[in-house]
């Protein structure tokens, strides 16, 4: 069903529905996301993704549905990594609750964009020079010693960071937020105000996660359609996720490790195809097995900070 041009346009055009519904009905103003609602969305999302992976199992086959759940699973517990960061950036700027759901829509829709870029120029790539795989699979696993090596504290310096620094000589910004506006005009001068350079700095920042999240999800699969397919959902459900584990993101530090011996695992199980194919069932297996021995084992043993912070 991929293959075909209409097919493409109707997904496309549902996805879109959805992002304009999203944002012109259920969120047309601004407004603090309860948790709540923010687990409503995640659960409705959740509930669209599995459905749309189980019209993937019924035409394309056990092999693909099991390739579009992988994929989906590793995309989704790769972009914990990502909330982590937007909540850092959203409290270094002081950003208010009810403008979040905004700066995270436009940033969703921007990394759709990114990453449909991604897929599309790494998949031709990878059918034309076979021998990148191989470097595909080492770049992911030295990309997971080195997530593990770093801890679990993401590398985040919003005032030294280029792209900010760029929009700082070069545009004028306002000091102070001016509503949910990205840009403001004042004595026929256009002012972008600190909301932009939050918006720019979550885009940016998605463009890093990508590097290594598309490698991962090519590595599974290089079926355009299911790669592009279940990176679409899993983001879709991103901000829903977001407002839902905001509060509880400090307490999974063993998430980050997880998602380390993950990469490791998708890069090696790339580099052993020639001599081993590793069963798509076991690959599942294991993704699942490891995202969920990580968050058990955070529940289990806490940061001290987060047993006191939960004990007062």
């Amino acid at each position: 069903m991929q293959n075909t041009p209409l097919f493409w346009l109707i997904f496309n055009v549902f996805v879109i529905g959805l992002l304009l519904l999203d944002l012109l009905v259920f969120n047309r103003k601004a407004h603090a996301v309860k948790m709540r609602e923010a687990l409503g969305w995640s659960a409705f999302w959740v509930v669209l993704s599995l459905a749309f992976n189980f019209l993937v199992y019924r035409t394309m086959g056990s092999e693909a549905g099991l390739q579009w759940l992988t994929g989906y699973l590793v995309e989704k517990a790769l972009s914990v990594d990502n909330l982590f960061v937007f909540l850092l950036i959203f409290n270094y700027f002081k950003v208010p609750d009810q403008y979040q759901h905004r700066i995270l829509f436009w940033g969703v829709l921007g990394a759709l964009i990114l990453r449909a870029v991604f897929i599309l120029v790494g998949g031709a790539l990878l059918a034309k020079f076979h021998f990148l795989i191989y470097i595909l699979g080492a770049f992911l696993m030295y990309t997971g010693v080195k997530m593990g090596l770093s801890g679990d504290q993401p590398d985040i310096d919003p005032e030294n960071n280029p792209v900010v620094r760029f929009l700082s000589r070069h545009l004028p910004i306002t000091r102070q937020m001016e509503g949910g506006k990205f840009f403001v005009r004042r004595d026929g001068v256009r002012f972008a105000t600190p909301l932009f350079v939050v918006l720019v700095m979550v885009e940016t920042t998605d463009v890093v996660f990508a590097a290594d999240s598309i490698p991962a999800i090519l590595a599974i699969t290089r079926d355009t359609f299911i790669v592009f397919t279940s990176n679409v959902f899993a983001l879709l459900g991103l901000r829903a996720m977001y407002f839902a584990l905001a509060g509880m993101m400090r307490l999974f530090h063993y998430l980050h490790y997880g998602l380390s011996l993950i990469l490791v695992f998708i890069g090696a199980k790339i580099l052993l195809e020639s001599f081993y194919r590793i069963p798509m069932p076991v690959a599942l297996g294991v993704v699942g097995g490891l995202l969920l021995f990580s968050v058990l084992a955070s529940l289990m043993w806490p940061k001290a900070e987060a047993s006191e912070a939960k004990a007062e």
